[in-house]
């Protein structure tokens, strides 16, 4: 078949569609606050990860290893992200060191319906063509606006009304993957998530949770094939929730409100750079953190990485397992639905408090990658740092012993 001569008259890129002179909707300083605390942004997560991919188009470095709790058996705010493992390439698939070989390294996306593979057609190469997963604001209302043959897009929102049962978090799932069931029949293949309307009244559905929920739906239900899914959310900001985000299905990925951080970062003097370049660095960051998670698996496109689920989940259970994130690993039980639910309501009552209680603009500091006292336990806290530098200068065992039974201590590294 003339596949070239297909992909030239039917393929486009993100680059040829029209952007709208529509303007992005802006958040006042106040909203842009709450959403933050809405969605679990921390202060570390700020200075160790966001600034730094914006300011230098590369993630921050930091020390291997860690010394806190699993998010299981936190009493921290654990975003759902953090109850994953990427999986890594041990014996019969070498990863990839994805520096000196990234010339083999494909990071394109594609969005559309997929054809039969094994009768292809010329119309198997409508596709839209993205340099990365990651799109801008901009890009995003050019895809929701485009209209001609072969491409329908419809946003759905993935929230659901703050204060119900422990039941409507799973009854907002539900009627999600019936409405985007029922739009796939009807010709949408572009299915865009959002959670851009979270308020006061309408929480936002974890993302990882809708996005693997969905994809997973409409396998079981032979339609996966027939659209590609689009996320628009506040909640992903770091590399590894764009990575889980991917491996569980999503094609592309707008992360609004880390965009809007780095323009409050901006306004508030803390990042000498203008916008546009600081979005540039900020997806760069994030494109090479992608490609350098996938590697370890010996992948060389994230395409193939897409949907392949290559992760374990810790500490969640069963049923939301089996329901919304089928055949991933997990080797233990843990947190429902209810739960998650109770953890998004929590922050969000957090954010948008309406006895003002917590009328505090800055954000939180879980101490996850350092120790604050009164926040996340580490195995490695002043008093075992302090035991096992007394031992090392004075070489006494005795010393040793103590910092050594310190550290094995199981409740040490559980506040519990």
């Amino acid at each position: 078949n003339p596949y070239g001569e297909w992909l030239d008259t039917k393929m486009l890129c993100l680059s040829d569609l029209k952007i709208p002179n529509k303007k992005v909707p802006n958040h006042s300083k106040e909203d842009r606050k709450k959403l933050q605390k809405a969605f679990g942004y921390s202060y570390e997560e700020l200075t160790t990860s966001i600034l730094p991919m914006a300011l230098n188009g590369a993630e921050g470095i930091g020390a291997m290893g860690i010394d806190i709790p699993l998010a299981v058996l936190s009493n921290q705010h654990q975003p759902l992200f953090n109850y994953f493992k990427q999986l890594f390439a041990q014996v019969t698939n070498p990863p990839i060191d994805c520096i000196r070989e990234d010339i083999v390294t494909m990071e394109r996306m594609y969005l559309g319906s997929e054809g039969n593979i094994i009768d292809p057609k010329s119309t198997d190469a409508r596709h839209i063509s993205l340099e990365s997963a990651l799109i801008t604001d901009e890009e995003l209302s050019a895809l929701s606006l485009y209209k001609s043959k072969g491409f329908a897009a419809k946003k759905f929102p993935i929230l659901y009304k703050n204060g119900g049962d422990g039941k409507v978090l799973k009854k907002a799932l539900d009627k999600l993957f019936k409405d985007v069931s029922a739009a796939v029949d009807n010709g949408t293949n572009l299915i865009i998530l959002s959670d851009r309307g979270a308020d006061g009244e309408n929480a936002p559905i974890p993302a990882l949770l809708a996005v693997s929920g969905l994809h997973q739906y409409l396998v079981k239900t032979s339609k996966r094939h027939m659209c590609s899914i689009i996320l628009e959310s506040g909640e992903p900001r770091e590399v590894h929730h764009f990575s889980l985000l991917i491996g569980f299905g999503v094609s592309a990925i707008c992360p609004y409100m880390a965009y809007a951080t780095i323009k409050d970062e901006i306004d508030n003097k803390h990042l000498a750079l203008d916008y546009k370049t600081a979005v540039d660095n900020y997806i760069d960051a994030a494109r090479h953190g992608i490609v350098k998670v996938l590697s370890k698996m010996g992948i060389s496109a994230v395409k193939s990485y897409q949907g392949a689920q290559i992760f374990e989940a810790v500490g969640i259970g069963e049923e939301v397992i089996n329901n919304y994130f089928t055949s991933t690993a997990s080797r233990i039980g843990g947190i429902g639905l209810e739960d998650i639910q109770k953890d998004v309501e929590m922050q969000h009552s957090k954010a948008f408090d309406p006895l003002e209680l917590h009328t505090d603009e800055t954000l939180d500091s879980r101490g996850a990658h350092k120790m604050r006292s009164g926040k996340e336990e580490h195995m490695y806290n002043p008093e075992t740092i302090h035991l096992l530098q007394l031992a090392t200068r004075t070489g006494d065992y005795k010393t040793f012993k103590e910092y050594s039974a310190l550290i094995d201590k199981e409740d040490s590294v559980r506040n519990l």
